[in-house]
C-alpha cells in the first residue's frame, strides 16, 4: 500500500470509527446538551476540554504514524506492513484505544453528562476484550517475535514515562 493510499484510508476509518465513538454516538445520547451536575462545575467542564482536545490530538498522531510508520491504516482491512512502535506507541500499545476513553471523559466533564462515563466504560471494556482476544493474537501472527518483544516491553493500557526504543 502506497502511503497515499494509506492516508486516505486512514482518513476514512478516522471518520467512520473515532468519529462514530467520539462524535456521533456521544451527540446521539446528550444531543450535546451542557448541564452543570454540580455547582462550581466550571473547572472541570475545562478539564473536560483539555481531556478532548489531548485524545482527539493524541488519536490524530496514532492515525498517522499508521501511514508514515506502518504504511497502513488502524482498519483491520487494511492493516499496516510494518510494526508501529514510535511515537505514543513507544510509550502505551493501545494510544488510539486509551485516547478514545480519554476524549470520551473529557466530553463527559465538558458537557456535564456524566453518565458519559459509563459510555466510556463500556468501550474500555469492549476494548479490552477486543485487543485480548483479536488484536494481539493477529500482531503475534503478523510480526511474531518482533511484536512480542515489543509486547514485553511496553505497557498496553497505562503509558510508560520513558518512550521504548526497538533494538
Amino acid at each position: 500500500m502506497s502511503r497515499v493510499q494509506a492516508a486516505v484510508g486512514s482518513a476514512v476509518f478516522f471518520v467512520l470509527a473515532p468519529g462514530t465513538i467520539v462524535g456521533y454516538l456521544p451527540w446521539l445520547l446528550t444531543g450535546w446538551q451542557v448541564r452543570d451536575p454540580l455547582p462550581g462545575w466550571l473547572p472541570l467542564r475545562v478539564l473536560g476540554v483539555l481531556l478532548l482536545l489531548a485524545g482527539v490530538g493524541a488519536i490524530v498522531h496514532a492515525f498517522i504514524r499508521f501511514v508514515v510508520e506502518g504504511l497502513g491504516t488502524p482498519a483491520p482491512v487494511a492493516a499496516p506492513r510494518h510494526l508501529v512502535v514510535g511515537g505514543l506507541y513507544s510509550h502505551v500499545r493501545n494510544p488510539i484505544y486509551v485516547s478514545l476513553l480519554v476524549a470520551i471523559t473529557g466530553e463527559a466533564l465538558l458537557l456535564g453528562q456524566l453518565w458519559l462515563l459509563l459510555y466510556a466504560g463500556a468501550w474500555g471494556l469492549y476494548l479490552s476484550l477486543w485487543v485480548l482476544f483479536l488484536e494481539e493474537p493477529a500482531l503475534r501472527e503478523q510480526f511474531g517475535e518482533e511484536y512480542e518483544t515489543y509486547r514485553r516491553a511496553v505497557p498496553g493500557w497505562w503509558p510508560r514515562l520513558r518512550p521504548w526504543k526497538a533494538g
